[in-house]
C-alpha cells in the first residue's frame, strides 16, 4: 500500500504539469490558427484596403480573454506585423503606406491592451467575489460553499487518478459554554485555532472548513477505511489540548462523524449527508467518532416513518400500557408497578419503545403521548384497586410544561384516582439544566399528592445538591448497578452506599433490572425497599398483569 501511494503522489504533479502544458499549447495553437486564417482571408479578399483586416481582432480578443494584458498585447503585435506585410490591394499589387500600417499597428495594440486590461479586471473581480463567496467572514476560514466545490472537484478526478475521498465532520459539543462565557468573537477565534490544529494533523495537510457556529469539516484524500480510527484519534488528541482564547485557557470536547466515497459514484452532497448522519450518531451514542454505515440510513428512514405514524397510532388505539410489578423486598408483596408504553403496529407486533420514544421525546408529539400514558395509568389505578402506586415516565420537556400539572390535577379530580396511587418518574438528565425550575415544577406535582421518583439513578449527573433540596419521594437505582452484585464486592459496597443515602433522605429506594434470586437476596440484605425485574415478571398487558398478581399472591399463601 505504501509503494502504491508513493507512486500516486509522485505521478500526480507530473500529470498536473502535463495537463497545464496541454491547455496552454491548445490555446496558443488556436490563437495562431486564427491569426493565420485571418491573414489568409484578408489576402484572398483583396488586401488591407477592404474591411476584412478587422478579422484580426478575433485572435487579439481571444488571447486577451485567456492571458489578460500580456496575451492581448502579444497577439495585437503579431496581428499588426501580419497586416504590415500585407499589400493594400493584392489584385493591383499596391503596397501599403507606412502611415497606414503604423496606424493599424497602433490601433491593434491599443485595442489588445484595453481588452487585456478589462479582462484582467473582470477576472480579478470574479476571483475576489469567489473568495468572498467561499469564505466565512467572522473566522476567515473556507465555508460550506468552498467545501462543496472542493469536494466535487476531488470526486470528479479523471479515471487515471482513482483514489478514495472522505469527509470528516467535527463538532465542538460545548461551544455554547464558550459563547456564553467569552462571546462570539472568542468562538470565531477558537474555530480558527482549532481548524489550524486539526488540518495540520492529517496527512499532506489540508484545510479546515467552517460549516456552522460549532462545526468544522476536513476533506481526506487517498483514504482507506482502516485509516479512519487512527486519524480520528489523532484529531481527538490534538483537538482536546487546551487553547489560549482571549488570554483564557480553553479545553473543548469534540465529536466526529466520517464518510468515504464508495466506488467513485458518491456525489458530494451525498457524502456530506453521510458524514452528517455519522456525526449525529456519535453525539447520540456519546462517542468521540463514528463512521457512516448504510444501516444508519435504514434506521433513520424507519424512525422517520414511525414518527410520522405516532399521532395516527394514538387515534387508532394502537398504543397501550404494559405494567411491570414492583415487589417490596421486606415481605415479598406486590407494592405497585411501572406503566410502560407499547405500540402494537402492523401484524399485531409490538414495536420496541427504543425505536420511537427517543425521537418522540424531542418533538411536540411528547405531549399527546404523555397524556395517553397518564390517562391510561389513571384509569387502570381506579379499576385495579390494588395497593401501591403506578409509576409513569415523563421527559424533561414534560417536566417544564405547564400542561403536565394541569393534566395530573384534572386526572385526579375527574377520575377519582387517589393521588398516592400515582408516581411520576424523572431521569436525572431532566434536572441538570435548571435546578431551580426543576424544584418548582416537582413541588407543584407533589402539591397534588403525587409522588416523584428519580429514575435510572446513578447514570446521569447525580448530585447531593438536588437530592437534598428537591421534593422527591423515591430513587430508582439503575440496572447497571444491580447486574454485578453477585460477583463484585465493590458493586455491593456502592449499592449499600446508595441505599443508605436514599434512606437518610427519607426516600423509597427501588432497584431496577433484578434478574436472579441472588441479586434479590443481596438487595434485601442491604436494606433496599423495592425491586422490579424479570426475576418477578416482565411488563404485562393490563389483564395479564392482574392475572399474574392473583397467581403471585396465591403462591405466597
Amino acid at each position: 500500500m505504501g509503494t502504491s501511494r508513493f507512486v500516486k503522489s509522485t505521478a500526480w504533479p507530473q500529470r498536473v504539469v502535463q495537463l497545464i502544458d496541454s491547455r496552454h499549447a491548445t490555446r496558443c495553437s488556436v490563437v495562431a490558427l486564427l491569426l493565420v486564417a485571418g491573414a489568409a482571408i484578408v489576402y484572398v479578399t483583396g488586401g488591407t484596403a477592404y474591411a476584412y483586416p478587422y478579422l484580426m481582432l478575433v485572435p487579439v480578443l481571444a488571447a486577451a480573454s485567456w492571458y489578460s494584458l500580456p496575451g492581448g498585447l502579444i497577439a495585437a503585435f503579431l496581428a499588426g506585423a501580419l497586416m504590415a506585410i500585407m499589400p493594400q490591394d493584392a489584385h493591383l499589387n499596391v503596397e501599403q503606406s507606412t502611415a497606414n500600417y503604423l496606424a493599424r499597428f497602433v490601433f491593434y495594440l491599443i485595442l489588445g491592451g484595453v481588452a487585456g486590461w478589462l479582462f484582467h479586471l473582470r477576472r480579478r473581480s470574479a476571483n475576489e467575489h469567489r473568495v468572498i463567496a467561499r469564505t466565512d467572514p467572522p473566522s476567515g476560514l473556507p465555508n460550506q460553499v468552498a467545501l462543496n466545490e472542493d469536494l466535487r472537484h476531488c470526486l470528479s478526478q479523471p479515471v487515471w487518478r482513482v483514489t478514495n475521498t472522505g469527509v470528516i465532520k467535527i463538532k465542538i459539543t460545548d461551544m455554547t459554554e464558550v459563547v456564553e462565557a467569552l462571546g462570539m468573537e472568542a468562538a470565531d477565534e477558537l474555530l480558527v485555532a482549532m481548524g489550524t490544529r486539526l488540518s495540520q494533523a492529517i496527512r499532506d495537510g489540508g484545510r479546515a472548513y467552517r460549516i456552522s457556529l460549532d462545526e468544522l469539516a476536513l476533506i481526506l484524500k487517498d483514504i482507506e477505511p482502516g485509516d479512519l480510527d487512527p486519524i480520528s484519534q489523532r484529531l481527538m488528541d490534538v483537538g482536546e489540548d487546551s487553547l489560549l482564547i482571549q488570554q483564557v485557557p480553553v479545553r473543548v470536547q469534540l465529536a466526529m462523524g466520517s464518510a468515504i466515497a464508495r466506488d467513485g459514484m458518491t456525489r458530494a452532497t451525498e457524502l456530506l449527508r453521510e458524514a452528517r448522519i455519522a456525526l449525529l450518531a456519535a453525539i447520540r451514542q456519546r462517542r468521540s467518532h463514528t463512521h457512516f454505515s448504510p444501516t444508519f440510513d435504514q434506521r433513520t428512514l424507519q424512525s422517520l416513518k414511525l414518527i410520522a405514524r405516532v399521532r395516527d397510532g394514538l387515534v387508532a388505539g394502537e398504543f397501550e400500557l404494559h405494567y411491570q410489578p414492583k415487589i417490596r423486598l421486606g415481605d415479598g408483596k406486590v407494592c405497585g408497578c411501572e406503566g410502560l408504553i407499547r405500540w402494537r403496529g402492523d401484524n399485531d407486533k409490538l414495536i420496541p419503545p427504543g425505536q420511537f420514544m427517543p425521537k418522540v421525546e424531542n418533538t411536540s408529539l411528547i405531549g399527546p403521548v404523555t397524556t395517553f400514558v397518564a390517562q391510561t395509568a389513571g384509569a387502570f389505578a381506579v379499576t385495579d384497586g390494588s395497593e401501591g402506586a403506578i409509576g409513569i415516565n415523563i421527559s424533561v420537556h414534560n417536566l417544564h410544561d405547564e400542561d403536565l400539572h394541569d393534566l395530573l390535577l384534572k386526572l385526579v379530580e375527574d377520575t377519582g384516582v387517589r393521588p398516592e396511587h400515582l408516581e411520576v418518574e424523572i431521569t436525572e438528565s431532566a434536572l441538570i439544566g435548571d435546578l431551580d425550575a426543576a424544584r418548582r415544577d416537582i413541588q407543584r406535582i407533589r402539591d397534588i399528592g403525587i409522588g416523584v421518583s428519580i429514575d435510572d439513578f446513578g447514570t446521569g449527573f447525580a448530585s447531593f445538591e438536588y437530592l437534598q433540596h428537591l421534593p422527591i419521594t423515591g430513587l430508582k437505582i439503575d440496572r447497571s448497578f444491580v447486574s454485578p452484585l453477585e460477583r463484585d464486592e465493590r458493586a455491593r459496597k456502592l449499592m449499600a452506599c446508595m441505599i443508605d443515602m436514599g434512606h437518610a433522605l427519607d426516600l423509597v429506594v427501588t432497584a431496577e433490572g433484578v434478574e436472579t434470586a441472588a441479586q434479590a437476596d443481596i438487595l434485601r440484605h442491604l436494606g433496599c425497599d423495592q425491586a422490579q425485574g424479570f426475576l418477578f415478571s416482565p411488563a404485562l398487558p393490563a389483564a395479564d398483569y392482574r392475572t399474574w398478581c392473583q397467581r403471585y399472591s396465591e403462591r405466597r399463601l
